[in-house]
């Protein structure tokens, strides 16, 4: 009897009840994820006037969190081949959720960091498994705009996170802002609920019944007794060597250059956008009004890449973006009018946390499913590198007193580096398919 190939049933299926819960349940998961990533940017000048830190000891102590992120990333990304998405999207929520939550009890620094870095590796861990579980269940016509859609959660979460600070800073201060994270925590069950397991992870470890449950969400040919299998192409060994392999190395490598350049844009603002803009006068409510902007910018700015992407592809709108980002955030440092300053912030969201969505939706295209986590870990784990280099150049460049037009700029240049490299990863992804036409072609 032939089997049922899962990749071209993902693939062709309508949009349905599943692919809706998929989105809403990772968005939700995105949304906390995305609060805790912007919360140290939102408290951190009540941080350095409660325990008098100068800018470098803030930009260090920020880099607890992007260390776990990394350390997360790499850790939780393979792992999620290995023992299903699903569970380790669990327990990375948790894991960030728990930390967050008793930072709001801390009263040193360092203790400060360790929980920091606790939350880090929840959160490093769980944007990969979320990634890949999103793409592997969405159709392929409009795959990239799925995604994007899913993880602008992460730019809503920045959002709340300044909406919140506006908020809770002046009547609860900084605390409130972390014992926050008990609610998403005691929502976790209802939230995963949605949420399947990866159907690639269960064809290959035998379990035909649990797959085809959720396929015949999908299709009534699930629904036949013929076997479900997955693509030659799908059934590798989820290891790191495996980015290396078929053509991948130079689009691994591209990949890597981009998230390292998109992470320390995208962190550095994060940041120290708040704290840039008080020193240039501005009060504390505008400042995180101006991050209000950046992360709405970040989730406009992913939803309407998807769409074009699924038109256009992703990588030219990869470089669009960059280099567009690359331009707005070096136009931050010029006294521009107020309408015009919420503009260019915009759209440096757009460009910066806004790429930054579309990144992982170019990984996950790029590699096959049964490394497709470990993929995205690797390339995440390579761009936390550059979200621990952000906060640590602000705290560098704030520290040294240059102008403001010379901070903005030095954040501007890694988005410029970017295009380079994603054109790059565009010839690395035509040697790829070249190869792949070629193997079915003979």
């Amino acid at each position: 009897m032939q089997g049922i190939d899962v990749s071209r049933l993902v693939d062709e299926a309508r949009f349905g009840n599943l692919h809706l819960k998929i989105i809403i349940a990772c968005a939700l998961l995105l949304i906390v994820d995305g609060y805790d990533v912007f919360i140290y940017g939102v408290v951190l000048p009540k941080l350095m006037e409660q325990w008098q830190l100068t800018a470098p000891q803030a930009g260090s102590l920020a880099s607890w969190a992007l260390f776990g992120m990394m350390s997360g990333a790499l850790l939780f990304g393979p792992m999620g081949d290995r023992i299903g998405r699903k569970k380790c999207i669990t327990l990375c929520f948790t894991l960030f959720s728990a930390a967050t939550f008793l930072n709001g009890f801390v009263t040193t620094p360092t203790m400060f960091g360790v929980l920091r870095f606790a939350a880090g590796l929840g959160c490093g861990g769980l944007m990969p498994n979320a990634v890949a579980l999103t793409n592997e269940y969405a159709p392929r016509r409009m795959r990239s705009t799925l995604v994007a859609l899913m993880f602008s959660g992460y730019a809503v979460g920045g959002m709340v996170a300044a909406g919140l600070g506006i908020w809770l800073l002046p009547r609860f201060g900084w605390q409130a802002m972390f014992l926050a994270a008990a609610v998403p925590l005691a929502l976790l069950p209802l939230i995963l609920r949605g949420l399947p397991e990866s159907v690639g992870f269960l064809v290959r470890k035998g379990e035909q019944d649990k797959a085809r449950a959720i396929l015949r969400q999908l299709s009534p040919e699930a629904a036949s007794g013929a076997p479900l299998v997955l693509r030659e192409a799908d059934t590798g060994r989820a290891s790191v060597g495996e980015l290396f392999r078929h053509d991948r190395t130079l689009g691994t490598l591209s990949m890597w250059l981009c998230f390292f350049c998109c992470l320390l844009m995208v962190y550095a603002l994060g940041s120290w956008l708040p704290q840039l803009m008080r020193s240039a006068g501005y009060s504390l409510g505008s400042s995180l009004s101006f991050l209000l902007a950046l992360n709405f910018g970040g989730m406009f700015g992913a939803i309407m890449g998807g769409r074009l992407a699924d038109r256009f592809g992703l990588p030219r709108v990869v470089m669009a973006y960059f280099a567009l980002g690359a331009l707005c955030i070096a136009l931050l440092g010029l006294n521009s009018a107020m309408p015009v300053l919420y503009l260019l912030i915009f759209i440096a969201g757009a460009g910066t946390t806004g790429t930054q969505i579309l990144l992982y939706a170019s990984v996950a295209e790029f590699y096959s499913l049964s490394v497709r986590s470990t993929g995205l870990g690797w390339a995440s784990g390579m761009g936390r590198v550059g979200a621990i280099v952000g906060p640590m150049l602000g705290g560098l460049l704030l520290a040294a007193e240059l102008p403001m037009a010379l901070n903005f700029l030095a954040f501007s240049i890694p988005g410029l580096v970017s295009v380079l490299a994603t054109a790059l990863y565009m010839v690395s992804r035509r040697q790829q398919r070249s190869r792949e036409a070629y193997a079915l072609a003979a």
